[in-house]
């Protein structure tokens, strides 16, 4: 059958089908009757008015079947460059009560007419686009059950042409929405980025300086995403953790911050450049900027999920006012510290501060998949040549999530130790500033500094 003939007969943007999701219906002779397909007018009319609230699907819509189209597909402006079949755009919006939600679209076609089908849950419906100019298509209501992230996909079924058309929105509005509705509103790529969550660890009193931090990292099994920062000692001057660059590249990636703003290595004056001093086999050393800027070292390690790893940091005053800090970690497949690197920062005069740990994603097109660490017997060794236990921790998050654009955080005691979880818009959270305790497990790190290289 011809294209052409497919769409003879067709209402043009107010036909709308409904479509049984195969997973949700019933087998048999008892199946429950389809329902009149065409929607009446003043029912479409009705649900055009409920939509009054605009969901941007380029802060908050994926590919998320293929990965590598995202960057091709969704843009600022929307729902681009959609020409295969196959893509499932998906849509995350939360709703806080459950009820009837209303649904369109901001679309157009930019030549020709489509076939799309729209999926909440168990329920499709398909609809045309044939408009060339940007309109309000109105889809249906959908039923929401309970409170939480709703998933809406498109997917294309028939094109006259070589797209399936362009969608800047999701429109939505009714009973769903009356108790307030969270989506990515104003950024782009930090609201695809996702929250980042922290772990601020609590030096106890009785340390009066803290030369040394010791932690340890497992990352939860399917977790490890490519994307993903693993922050295992952080401290108020830089960061020292694992991540993962890639499906075939993993780092250990150790950076400190020069004491001059900018983000710009280059205007960085000479004596505010962080100074490398050592750095281990394998370890490629240099500049770093538009975070900040510094000196950044790592080495490619495959790393794996479910294994626990180890790491140190050691901060101490050094000559002519700087300060040294010194990263060692620790694989057990290997079974000895070795170093990564040992910088030098000028106009600084201190020791361990602000220990803390983090997750982030650092793709935006790995957004939509949840990342989860485990952090693990958290210790510091004091000025005085003791080891002290820290069991406590403040769990905290960046402005991603303190504006409520994104929901899908949290962090909270695992064990004996900590987690952090963030992305993938699971639905539950941790309330942002609260107190976390582990219990201690009394037992220090047995580590030989004289040997460490």
């Amino acid at each position: 059958m011809k294209l052409q003939k497919y769409f003879v007969g067709i209402v043009p943007v107010l036909m709308i089908l409904w479509v049984s999701c195969t997973s949700c219906t019933k087998g048999g002779d008892n199946e429950e009757p389809i329902p009149d397909p065409v929607v009446e007018l003043n029912e479409v009319a009705q649900l055009k008015k409920d939509l009054t609230k605009s969901v941007a699907l380029g802060g908050n819509a994926w590919v998320v079947n293929d990965v590598e189209l995202n960057n091709t597909m969704i843009t600022e402006t929307g729902l681009k460059n959609w020409s295969r079949k196959s893509s499932i755009i998906r849509t995350f919006i939360r709703v806080n009560k459950p009820g009837k939600l209303s649904l369109g679209l901001m679309a157009r076609q930019t030549k020709g007419i489509s076939t799309i089908k729209v999926t909440i849950g168990c329920e499709s419906k398909e609809i045309t686009i044939e408009n060339t100019k940007l309109e309000v298509i109105p889809i249906a209501q959908f039923s929401i059950d309970s409170p939480g992230y709703v998933k809406v996909d498109l997917q294309g079924v028939a094109k006259s042409d070589y797209t399936y058309g362009e969608v800047t929105h999701l429109m939505i509005g009714g009973e769903a929405t009356s108790q307030g509705t969270d989506y990515v509103e104003d950024s782009f790529y930090w609201g695809r980025r996702g929250p980042s969550v922290h772990l601020n660890y609590t030096i106890p009193g009785s340390v009066s300086e803290a030369e040394w931090f010791y932690n340890e990292v497992n990352i939860a099994e399917g977790h490890d995403v490519v994307g993903s920062y693993f922050m295992a000692n952080g401290f108020a001057e830089g960061y020292f953790g694992i991540q993962v660059n890639s499906p075939t590249e993993r780092t250990i990636l150790f950076s400190v911050w020069s004491s001059y703003k900018t983000d710009n290595p280059s205007e960085i004056p000479e004596d505010e450049r962080i100074i490398p001093l050592r750095k281990g086999d394998g370890v490629t050393v240099k500049e770093f900027g538009n975070e900040g800027s510094g000196g950044q070292s790592f080495r490619k390690y495959a790393w794996k999920s479910g294994t626990t790893y180890k790491f140190l940091l050691h901060a101490k005053p050094s000559v002519n006012n700087s300060t040294d800090y010194t990263a060692y970690f620790y694989a057990p497949e290997i079974g000895k510290w070795e170093l990564i690197a040992s910088f030098r920062r000028p106009k600084t005069n201190t020791y361990v501060k602000r220990p803390h740990s983090f997750l982030e994603n650092f793709y935006t097109e790995q957004g939509q998949f949840t990342r989860t660490a485990n952090y693990l017997n958290q210790w510091v060794f004091s000025t005085a040549g003791e080891w002290v236990e820290m069991t406590e921790a403040k769990f905290t998050a960046d402005n991603t999530a303190r504006n409520a654009e994104r929901l899908d955080y949290a962090g909270g005691v695992y064990n004996d130790g900590f987690y952090l979880k963030n992305c993938g818009f699971f639905n539950e959270n941790t309330t942002i500033d609260s107190w976390l305790t582990r219990k201690a497990t009394g037992i220090a790190p047995s580590i030989d500094f004289d040997k460490l290289p």
